[in-house]
């Protein structure tokens, strides 16, 4: 599972990776402050099913917090991309390149209005945040379309000379922007192209193809950073309207890294998502500290409910790629070897089966699958079965 964290420079994009990782990185008020990608580890939560079985979890990667568990995934955040990106302007190419394997787009906008189309610091509110919705769109679908018309006429010829299926070999050619067989023929479909007329499709047709495939391999989810700036919340408001069909979530990336740091310092008790926060020694705090908690307690967590970070990334993972969270265990025990109990927690697609399941634990496990056991519902399940989130499921095998 890889997250890639996305926009133009100075909307807070590191920050936002930074509060997410708790990753050392550069934050800088200037633009391309980040050239090389940086790589973190940041989580998803949801309700562990620890308390169904009332035990307590013994998490091998990530961790629980009063029955509520954070599983990692990979977190990647490139350099800021300017208009142009997909021709070469601001390194693009190589920032775009570096998100070839990411699963799923953050898209970090500064909602105040108070940066411009180069990432340059302005007056608030004087730049619409709605045109950075909308460049980076037409920069990823561009991106798309560079990469599929590279040598498109050789290709085509080769597909019709040879009597291949253009969805494999198209599917083949594009596997590393995630794109499958499958969903190459989908697209097709969708637009209504002739397969047996490859060398007739015209470039709005391979347009069309790079924009439906961008749009299955990068969904993205748009982070509305900076809510706390006055004037923000209005232009928050006016996006929603205007792409109803987006998920725009409000975010401060800033009041999150501030709660991550001072939990870090046991200087509070926060948990990530979470709308309030315990003040764990008053006495260690100083005027500054207070002032800045309680601004963030007053004007983003009572206003929003949360900063905003914890709920993209859920949302990301779990509402745009539909991934669902299982955990392994048995009847007899949700034990592991060690005595950890319940120590894994698997992100698979939404659909999954029981044997898609074994498989993604271990290759063996799928070669040699009888059977599994739902063990919250006692039952037995075949390898078809599909399964729902959260659920625990014991594979039995031949060996």
């Amino acid at each position: 599972m890889l997250i890639g964290i996305v926009g133009k420079a100075n909307v807070g994009k590191s920050t936002f990776f930074k509060a997410a990782t708790l990753a050392e990185v550069e934050i800088a008020n200037y633009p391309f402050a980040t050239i090389k990608p940086n790589s973190g580890v940041g989580y998803v939560q949801l309700d562990c099913v620890d308390k169904d079985f009332n035990v307590n979890c013994n998490p091998r990667e990530g961790f629980c917090i009063d029955h509520v568990r954070f599983v990692p995934v990979q977190l990647i955040d490139v350099a800021g991309l300017v208009p142009g990106a997909h021709e070469g302007k601001g390194m693009g190419n190589q920032f775009l390149d570096d998100l070839r394997q990411a699963d799923v787009l953050v898209h970090v906008i500064d909602v105040s209005g108070s940066t411009n189309e180069k990432g340059e610091p302005i007056e608030v509110g004087s730049y619409d945040p709605s045109k950075d919705i909308k460049f980076l769109e037409v920069e990823l679908d561009m991106w798309y379309l560079r990469i599929l018309k590279k040598g498109w006429e050789k290709f085509a010829r080769q597909v019709m000379q040879e009597k291949q299926k253009v969805h494999k070999e198209l599917g083949k050619q594009l596997s590393g922007l995630k794109v499958t067989e499958d969903m190459v023929g989908e697209v097709i479909n969708f637009i209504g192209l002739d397969s047996e007329k490859v060398i007739k499709w015209s470039d709005e047709d391979l347009e069309k193809i790079a924009v439906e495939l961008r749009k299955r391999t990068k969904p993205m989810i748009i982070a509305a950073n900076k809510i706390d700036i006055k004037g923000a919340k209005e232009n928050f408001d006016r996006l929603k309207k205007d792409f109803p069909d987006l998920m725009i979530v409000p975010c401060s990336a800033e009041s999150e890294l501030a709660l991550r740091e001072a939990s870090k310092h046991e200087l509070i008790k926060y948990i990530p998502g979470k709308n309030d926060f315990e003040i764990l020694n008053e006495t260690k705090l100083n005027d500054q500290q207070k002032n800045a908690l309680n601004f963030v307690k007053e004007n983003i967590l009572d206003e929003y409910t949360s900063t905003g970070i914890q709920p993209v990334l859920d949302k990301a993972v779990f509402e745009l790629l539909k991934y669902i969270a299982i955990f392994p265990g048995g009847m007899k025990k949700l034990e592991d070897q060690h005595g950890n109990t319940l120590p894994d927690c698997f992100l698979i697609p939404d659909g999954s089966t029981a044997l898609d399941f074994a498989f993604k634990i271990h290759t063996d496990l799928g070669k040699n699958f009888i059977k599994a056991v739902d063990v919250k519902a006692k039952q037995i399940v075949g390898k078809n079965h599909k399964l729902k989130n959260r659920d625990v499921v014991e594979i039995i095998t031949s060996r």
